[in-house]
Parts: C-alpha cells; sequence; structure tokens
C-alpha cells in the first residue's frame, strides 16, 4: 500500500499535466475499477474540465468543472499514467493500438457519441482548453510519466492488459488507469459529498498539515493508551497517511521502542516523536517518495528515500547512533519492524 509521500508526489506530478484538460472519452474493461452510472459519466465527466488535483490520506481527487470529483485509489498496483498529445500521436502512428473502440464497455459507446452533443458548457470548456496559455504549458512539460507500481506499463504503449480505465482529453493526451491486481478504484462523486464518505469522515488529521500541532498528535494517541506505540501511529483514524516505513524511521528518531505503550510514552517524547514523524515525511516528499517495491514518482523515477532511512530494512548495519550496534528487524503490531536495540529500549518513557 502506498503511503503519503508516495501518494503526493503522484498528485504534484498530476497537477503538472491535466490541469485545464477536457474529458473526451472514457472507457474501461473491468466495472470494479470504474463503478459509476452511465448517467452521471455522461453527465458530469465528459466534456468536463479538470480544475484542481488534492489529496487526503492515501487518496487522490480530481476535482472537475461540473462539481463532480474523480476519487482514485491506487490500492497494490495501481498506476496513472500520463501520455501527452505528441506522444500520443507517435504511438498512433507507429501502428499502436488506441484501444478505445476495442476496449469499451457497451454504455460507454452513449458517453463517447455524447462528447459530440453535451451541453454548451462542454465546448465553451473544451474552446478553453485550446487557448494558448494551455498549449504553452503543454509545450514545456514531458510528453508523458508514470506513477505508481513500476512495471512496463510506465513506458511501454498504452493501453495494455493491465490498464483499466482511459481518459481521453480534447487535446489527444490521456490518462491511464492500469491495475494488474483489479483492487484500485476510481469513482466519481459530487464533490461536497466527498468529506461524507465512511472513509473521509473516519481518517485522522493530515500530519503535514499547519493545524495538526504536536498537542493535537498528543489527544489523539492517548485515545489509545492501552495500544503499542506503533499501532496507535499506524491506525489512520489517528493520523493520516502514516505506514510501516515512516513508523520505523519516526520511533527511531524519538528513540521509542515501537512496542512500548502509549501510557508509558511521556508526553515530552511524544512531542519529540511528531516532530519526527512530520521530518522523515517532508524528507522523502523532497526525495520523491520511498524505493519501497510499489512504486515510483510522478516521473516515472525511483524515489530516494529509502536510499536515507535510518532503521527501515536496514537490519544487520550499524545504527547511524551507534555504528556497532546492528539494526534488528522484529514482529510488531503484526508488521515487519525495525530497532536499534541501543537506541529503543523497551521502557516507561520520560
Amino acid at each position: 500500500m502506498p503511503e503519503l509521500p508516495e501518494v503526493e508526489t503522484v498528485r504534484r506530478g498530476l497537477h503538472k499535466m491535466v490541469i485545464s484538460k477536457v474529458v473526451k472519452t472514457v472507457t474501461f474493461d473491468w466495472p470494479k475499477s470504474f463503478p459509476n452510472a452511465p448517467a452521471d459519466v455522461t453527465q458530469f465527466l465528459v466534456g468536463a474540465k479538470i480544475t484542481d488535483v488534492r489529496r487526503r490520506a492515501k487518496v487522490l481527487m480530481i476535482d472537475l468543472d461540473t462539481s463532480y470529483s474523480l476519487v482514485i485509489h491506487l490500492k497494490m498496483t495501481g498506476q496513472l499514467v500520463f501520455v501527452g498529445n505528441k506522444a500520443a500521436s507517435r504511438q498512433h502512428a507507429d501502428g499502436a493500438q488506441g484501444g478505445d473502440e476495442q476496449r469499451t464497455e457497451p454504455y460507454l459507446n452513449t458517453v463517447k457519441g455524447a462528447a459530440q452533443s453535451t451541453t454548451q458548457r462542454s465546448a465553451a470548456n473544451i474552446n478553453s482548453a485550446g487557448s494558448s496559455a494551455v498549449r504553452q504549458v503543454d509545450e514545456v512539460l514531458p510528453e508523458r510519466f508514470g506513477a505508481g507500481h513500476p512495471n512496463e506499463s510506465l513506458i511501454g504503449e498504452l493501453p495494455d492488459k493491465s490498464t483499466r480505465v482511459t481518459f481521453a482529453f480534447s487535446d489527444k493526451s490521456h490518462l491511464y488507469f492500469n491495475d494488474q491486481r483489479k483492487f484500485g478504484w476510481v469513482r466519481l462523486l459530487p464533490t461536497v459529498e466527498i468529506p461524507n464518505i465512511d472513509f473521509m469522515m473516519r481518517v485522522g488529521p493530515e500530519p503535514l498539515s499547519d493545524k495538526f500541532t504536536a498537542k493535537v498528535f498528543i489527544t489523539r494517541v492517548r485515545r489509545r493508551a492501552n495500544t503499542t506505540i506503533k499501532a496507535a501511529i499506524l491506525d489512520q483514524t489517528v493520523l493520516a497517511g502514516i505506514g510501516n516505513i515512516y513508523a520505523d524511521e519516526g520511533l527511531w528518531g524519538a528513540k521509542i521502542h515501537p512496542a512500548t505503550r502509549v501510557r508509558d510514552v511521556s508526553d515530552a517524547r511524544l512531542k519529540t516523536l511528531h516532530k519526527e514523524l512530520r521530518f522523515v515525511l517532508e524528507l522523502s516528499i523532497e526525495k520523491g517518495g520511498s524505493t519501497d517495491r510499489n512504486y515510483v514518482n510522478a516521473e516515472g523515477k525511483r524515489g530516494s528515500y529509502i536510499d536515507f532511512a535510518r532503521v527501515f530494512r536496514r537490519e544487520g548495519y550499524g545504527c547511524p547512533r551507534h555504528p556497532s550496534i546492528t539494526i534488528i528487524k522484529l514482529r510488531v503490531a503484526g508488521r515487519g519492524t525495525h530497532i536499534c536495540p541501543t537506541c529503543q529500549k523497551l521502557k516507561v518513557l520520560s
């Protein structure tokens, strides 16, 4: 599962590439990947202009000028690959299959036809997308980038056998949602209803938000007094987007053994943990995300954070603080966990 920095690098890449793009057609080959009503697709997606790309926890949101949004979860093997109009033209000229007509679900034939007869709003959007300002942006941006599971689909001809959803834009560029294991999804929802989704109502605050102070963190963690500190910070209802990598890194930075019960950690030490979690998240975003097996950054390059990790996947290597002491791996909260046995002793922490 991607963690917050990986999804944030995807968001930043998409924001550069797809703002002001107008959706001309959408096709899919797996209903669970695109579980949307045909009427909603016709009315609120085809002909709509992209106005923003946002992230909440590990979920992406692409906002449209119809007051609807595409809510996207990559899950384990999802990818988002943008192919610019010039690259797409070359691909088709070289004999690659466009695939839209061949891979279209039956009702999408209606949707594609609607692209030509949608409202005046659609035509206005298409004209707007053809403005010189937008064309200038297209010319200076890369013709292609891939984000997500690092397989050949990031650089190969698309659509391919892993492509679940294809968005064709009015300028002939495309955005492909690929997903080998078919766990991810793209949902079309009214933008105002997104905060009311069950997940959104339960998920904790963003750890890099200015509002996520040490006081807020301590208050939320204390609600899990009898659990281990690692389980508490992995709990998405406590705070959003923290996964195994950044939990291990933050706990090492704060000198807290992951199996320590929350009740046995002082407020002062929790304040340090708050600071360390924010530090490792910001560092990872700066480096383009982790190089964990399933994610690359928004330009199709492997992130470099893991190269700078202090403990994660460094078992057998020396601790950065105590080079003569080797990092060990154990199991806490059901997850593989990396610690320095000298830095992170299991005891009441004052």
